[in-house]
Order: structure tokens, then C-alpha cells, then sequence
């Protein structure tokens, strides 16, 4: 279903002097990741997989290649996210195989439907065929935007389920083309457009805005349940594209300057079972916007976003999509691999 290439990677590790390297992967590709390491080690390259859950670009495991003794890290699956790295890192975008343009075929009558100037955005997963949808709408007598983004994002068109960014620009309604629903959805949200999901591998499409209203629906209910909470507990990650440590205590100070104890706390990976010994009312997840969206059912005490915060204080009215801003992208990354991060220096890669 997705294209690893065995053999760049394999090119680029020897450029780099690699003998050690850790594989991270998500749900997605851990077959890919095993073949993967069984093709480096019969060439001669060490390879440990990480068996870890890896939740995007933003959760680079290069500090853990680093303490395993590797000197090299090769993240499958996610484009280059602007970080700083402690071992050299192969990002692997893992191109999706399926083409999209049948999809968009079959569900003509209902793109039309959003106007004749639409803005275009996928995943990265399907960014190899961006272009390609792009000639066959404007074919079909549309004109195609394809918005930038900023520098959290690798390619124009792409978003992330924490970056919407390259979906805002002036079109009469947006286009996704992916599967999925928190990043479609994200993005009616983020865009305030009307929204059509078209799934390439289904042919399905779906319209995202009652989708949205309903999960907007489910975010006032959980602001509705802390509206009596009196200590919260704000959650920063450490993971280091999710490190969002101003605006952690940003919410910290405007929660104590309305009269609530706040706390500030820093977990890797966010979840309730690990918070349920504290004295907690509520909590602010100041992280992966995903965690308090998709996981909220778990958690026996409210969980609000930044944004949602705002609202409970009679700061914010009109509700928001919570997103991590990147700043201005100087260049797109390269299609295919990308080697980034220098060695480490002084590493003493023998000890593990």
C-alpha cells in the first residue's frame, strides 16, 4: 500500500557512516518496518525497531536512538518537521500507491458542489499526486488554490491534524483527498468552508461540516462540564515538535489570574489512566490537539483545549480548532527521503 524505499535509505545511511540505527513506525507500517530492518542487517547495518507508538513527525524517537547506542534514526511514515535532532534522522513520507484521480471522478457532481474556486489539501500520504488532482479539477473547468502553509508543514497542500494552515486561503469551499476523519474534519473546523472529504482508496465522499458541528457540539458539552472546576491540571508534552511550553504557562497564569489553582505538568505520552492519583477538576491538554478530541470519552474529568479554556473564562465566544502555527517555510522539503540533523558529537555509540 505504500512505497518504502529500501534502497535510498539503505544509500543514505552509508553516506552518513551509519552501523546502528533504530526504526520508528507507525501502526500502519510495522510490517514495512520489519522487512525494512531485516533488508539493513543482510547488508551489514545494525537495526533495533521501536516499539513504541509514534504519533507523527512531532514524536521523533532520536533522543531513544541516542540512548541506545545508534547513530542514526529513520522515521517511517511523516515528512520533516522543523526540530532539532540528536542523531541523524531519515524521514520517510511513505507514499501512499493508490491514485486519486478515479475518486475524484466518480464524486465530480459532488465537488461541484463547493463552487467553482475550491482549495485543494491532502496528506502526506498522497502528496505525490497533489499535481495530478490539480490538472484533472482544473480539466473539469475548476479553478484549483493550493495554499502554502507554514513551516510545519513539508509541501503547499499538505495538512497535519495539528496544522490547517495550506486550507486557508480565499476559495468558495476545500477539497480533501485522504483518509481519515480528524484531519477532514480539522479542517471544515480551521477553514469555516464548506468541506468534502474523497476518500482514493474507498471512492467515498463524505461532507465534513455536520461532522464538524457535531464534534463542536461535544467540545461545548466538555467546556459545559468544567464551568464549576476549581483546580486544573495543565498538561505540557515533552515530546518535541508537541513542546508547547509557553502556551502551557500561558493558560497556567490566565487560569490564576481568574481565581483557579493551575498546576502545570509534563508528560510524554498523555493519557488519564496515568493522571487519575492527582486532585485534579479538570484538565488542558497543551499538546497534540488530538488528545482531549479523540481520547475525551476515557477521561472521567473534563479535558479542554487552550482555546476551550478561553471560551470557559469569557475570553473567547465564537469556538476554535486548537493548532500548533509553524512559522514562515522558507523551502518545501524534497520529495522522497530526507536526511536531517548532523551527527552527534562525542557520542559513545558502543556502550549499549
Amino acid at each position: 500500500m505504500h512505497e518504502v524505499p529500501f534502497g535510498e535509505i539503505l544509500e543514505r545511511l552509508r553516506g552518513i557512516g551509519s552501523k546502528k540505527v533504530l526504526i520508528q513506525t507507525p501502526e500502519g507500517l510495522k510490517k514495512e518496518a520489519q522487512e525494512l530492518a531485516d533488508f539493513l542487517e543482510a547488508e551489514g547495518i545494525e537495526a533495533i525497531i521501536n516499539g513504541d507508538v509514534n504519533y507523527g513527525a512531532c514524536d521523533p524517537a532520536d533522543s531513544k536512538a541516542k540512548l541506545l547506542g545508534c547513530d542514526a534514526l529513520i522515521h517511517l511514515g511523516h515528512s520533516y518537521m522543523t526540530l532539532h535532532l540528536d542523531v541523524p534522522t531519515i524521514f520517510v513520507p511513505a507514499f501512499a500507491k493508490v491514485d486519486p484521480v478515479p475518486a475524484l471522478e466518480k464524486n465530480l457532481n459532488e465537488i461541484r458542489k463547493l463552487g467553482k474556486r475550491i482549495a485543494l489539501v491532502t496528506t502526506a500520504q498522497h502528496i505525490l499526486h497533489l499535481e495530478r488532482m490539480r490538472r484533472f479539477l482544473e480539466e473539469k473547468g475548476f479553478e484549483v488554490l493550493v495554499g502554502r502553509g507554514d513551516s510545519r508543514v513539508s509541501w503547499p497542500g499538505q495538512v497535519l491534524g495539528c496544522n490547517f494552515s495550506a486550507a486557508r486561503v480565499e476559495a468558495d469551499g476545500v477539497l480533501f483527498v485522504g483518509a481519515g476523519y480528524f484531519h477532514p474534519v480539522g479542517v471544515a473546523i480551521a477553514a469555516k468552508k464548506p468541506t468534502l472529504a474523497v476518500n482514493p482508496y474507498s471512492g467515498d465522499a463524505i461532507w465534513m461540516n455536520e461532522e464538524a458541528e457535531r464534534l463542536i457540539r461535544k467540545r461545548w458539552a466538555q467546556i459545559a462540564r468544567a464551568i464549576d472546576a476549581e483546580k486544573f491540571g495543565v498538561i505540557v508534552s515533552t515530546k518535541k515538535g508537541q513542546l508547547r511550553l509557553v502556551e502551557a504557562r500561558k493558560i497556567v497564569n490566565l487560569l490564576r489570574e481568574h481565581g483557579k489553582y493551575a498546576r502545570l505538568i509534563a508528560m510524554d505520552y498523555v493519557s488519564y489512566s496515568a493522571l487519575e492519583g492527582f486532585d485534579f477538576d479538570a484538565y488542558v491538554v497543551v499538546a497534540c490537539p488530538r488528545v482531549p478530541m479523540d481520547d475525551y470519552e476515557n477521561w472521567e474529568k473534563p479535558v479542554l483545549t487552550p482555546k476551550e479554556v478561553e471560551i470557559l473564562l469569557g475570553i473567547r465566544e465564537e469556538y476554535e480548532f486548537d493548532e500548533i502555527p509553524g512559522a514562515g517555510r522558507k523551502e518545501d522539503e524534497p520529495f522522497g527521503i530526507s536526511l536531517k540533523g548532523s551527527p552527534a558529537k562525542n557520542a559513545d555509540f558502543d556502550r549499549v
